[in-house]
């Protein structure tokens, strides 16, 4: 086990502020467009997978961003990774990746698994376009992460990896935002894969922070980042990536091309018992607590590209 920098949160939250509240109220808009509007997204559901595409592309250039795409073709059908950045104003060279996959597993809505993570992705890309850091930031929506792609050559994650080490990309951190939404104060509310459950609390009220122990330093330096100015509890894992659930999200691409990267989540099926569900669905987030957790993320990207 890697201790972790500084301390979680214990009591009651504060109330959220003005700018929070409204963060909130945008967040739940991204998500019912994505869980409800559109609905389940993947290539079995290609229109409503390429409406998605087309929403975060027009959310980000509605940001002010130049958007491209990394197009590859699955079974005969052309899918895309979607791509924005805040350059750099010191060391554009340098990048820390803000990443969420957009499909939805077969059968699902897909709410918190992952609509909640692209909401907080275009947020994030809200935020840190009013922001001027050192090093560049960069907001990538991926395809296909979900079974029968995860794991695979036409994973969405694994494409643009590769294609970044090929390029020689300085990519310095990748943060994976996989499920954030669902949190719970009651008692046996949280579960994991053995031996976690003796370390860490059995309420499900946390954003976890989790990588291999390869990326153990960007663990520890984003849970003492997101804990020095967030008001709202948080855990940090470093563990070998072959455990449970260490592995289970875009991360794990750039594991491969050797790149420190880590997940941010709710811990999914440990907790939310709607993963990959037909009842994964907009009514069962929290969103007052999914605002806190961007604005603790935002927190944690302006250091990293300090």
């Amino acid at each position: 086990m890697t201790q972790m920098p500084g301390s979680s949160h214990v009591g009651p939250l504060p109330p959220l502020s003005e700018e929070d509240a409204e963060l909130r109220e945008r967040l739940q808009g991204h998500v019912v467009v994505l869980a409800e509007t559109i609905g389940e997204r993947n290539l079995w559901r290609y229109e409503a997978l390429q409406a998605a595409a087309d929403y975060i592309e027009q959310a980000l250039r509605t940001m002010g961003y130049q958007v491209s795409t990394q197009d590859y073709v699955v079974a005969g059908k052309t899918v895309r990774n979607i791509e924005a950045e805040r350059t750099g104003a010191v060391r554009p060279d340098e990048i820390v990746l803000l990443g969420a996959h957009y499909d939805s597993v077969v059968g699902s809505p897909g709410a918190n698994d992952n609509a909640s993570g692209v909401a907080a992705l275009l947020e994030l890309a809200r935020r840190l376009a009013e922001d001027r850091p050192a090093r560049s930031v960069r907001f990538v929506a991926f395809v296909n992460e979900e079974p029968p792609f995860f794991y695979t050559d036409a994973m969405g994650s694994r494409v643009y990896a590769r294609r970044a080490a090929a390029r020689g990309e300085q990519i310095v951190a990748m943060l994976s935002l996989e499920t954030i939404g669902y949190y719970s104060e009651a008692p046996g509310s949280q579960r994991y894969p053995f031996p976690f459950g003796f370390f860490y609390p059995d309420r499900g009220h946390f954003v976890a922070f989790v990588g291999n122990l390869a990326s153990r330093e960007l663990v520890r330096r984003c849970v003492g980042s997101f804990r020095g100015h967030t008001a709202f509890p948080a855990e940090g894992l470093a563990a070998p990536g072959w455990m449970g659930g260490v592995h289970w999200s875009d991360h794990w691409s750039f594991w491969r091309e050797g790149y420190p990267a880590l997940m941010v989540t709710d811990t999914a099926l440990y907790r939310y018992a709607h993963y990959h569900a037909p009842t994964d669905t907009p009514d069962r987030l929290d969103y007052e607590r999914l605002a806190r957790v961007v604005a603790g993320l935002h927190r944690v990207s302006l250091d990293l590209a300090a």
